[in-house]
């Protein structure tokens, strides 16, 4: 009977660590985002002092902060709220054309994003933004990661299909009219993406994914985002999941959506004027 007692306590050994639940992959990456934006011919009517304002007062739109937490497939990218440097309050208008809560799904190819226009909610469903990456061995070090190089030519407007602007849409409107020129060049944006394998997961910031490894920084036009902290296996769980609140649209129906209802407030704007 004494003889049995080690191999009972074995196989009781054996079958308690079969069950013990094992924690799942995870991480949490946080990106500081800063964009740089020239004044033009508005800013050469100005005084350095008002320059200084006016840079004060867009700091919360140029400098951001996100979260991105992720498993093996699936992230979500969401941004900070930070007060306004001048009023204190948070940059409720601002957010009508910035990014919302984004879900990647990199195994399924699958985005949902939540964006609110105006107070009303839409969950963008779509597929992930395509990037032929071109590989690179050229290597730097961020923070303890060593990092390779990788670039890609993307069509610009693929990467900032949810901000709007009064000059984008007086853009869309002169192509239009425009039945002269024929189509319209694509504006590309060249995207230099920096990755570590020591990461073995598809994910990154914003739209970014799909390298050998998980994206630390990136530098997309006039914008550069930058991990500054990264964070494996934290003792919470991270909640990683699809957002699910509001109205169904893809991309392009976002997009239709959102201008056409800027055209309708624009024409309002007109008609008041010309009473």
């Amino acid at each position: 009977m004494k003889k049995l007692l080690p191999l009972f306590v074995l196989v009781t050994f054996v079958v308690a660590v079969s069950f013990t639940p094992v924690q799942e992959f995870q991480g949490q990456a946080i990106y500081i985002s800063k964009s740089t934006m020239e004044l033009g011919n508005w800013g050469a009517r100005m005084s350095e002092a008002q320059k200084k304002q006016v840079k004060a007062r867009l700091k919360n739109r140029l400098e951001k902060t996100y979260t991105l937490n992720f498993n093996k497939v699936e992230s979500v990218f969401d941004e900070e709220d930070k007060l306004d440097a001048m009023s204190g309050a948070t940059d409720s208008w601002g957010k009508n054309f910035a990014r919302g809560k984004q879900y990647k799904n990199v195994k399924e190819n699958a985005l949902v994003q939540n964006q609110e226009f105006y107070g009303k909610k839409f969950l963008v469903k779509d597929g992930l933004q395509e990037f032929n990456w071109n590989m690179g061995s050229e290597t730097k070090q961020i923070g303890q990661y060593t990092c390779f190089k990788a670039s890609a030519l993307v069509p610009t407007d693929d990467l900032t299909w949810f901000d709007f602007s009064w000059g984008k849409l007086r853009r869309q409107q002169a192509q239009q009219n425009d039945t002269v020129s024929g189509a319209p060049e694509i504006e590309m944006t060249q995207i230099v993406a920096w990755y570590t394998p020591q990461i073995p997961v598809s994910h990154g910031p914003a739209e970014y994914w799909g390298l050998p490894g998980l994206i630390l920084e990136v530098n997309a036009g006039n914008t550069t985002m930058l991990c500054s902290k990264i964070v494996m296996n934290p003792k919470e769980s991270l909640k990683i999941a699809a957002p699910d609140k509001g109205k169904i649209v893809d991309k392009e129906e976002y997009k239709v959506t959102v201008l056409g209802k800027m055209q309708e407030m624009l024409e309002n704007r007109g008609r008041r004027r010309s009473r």
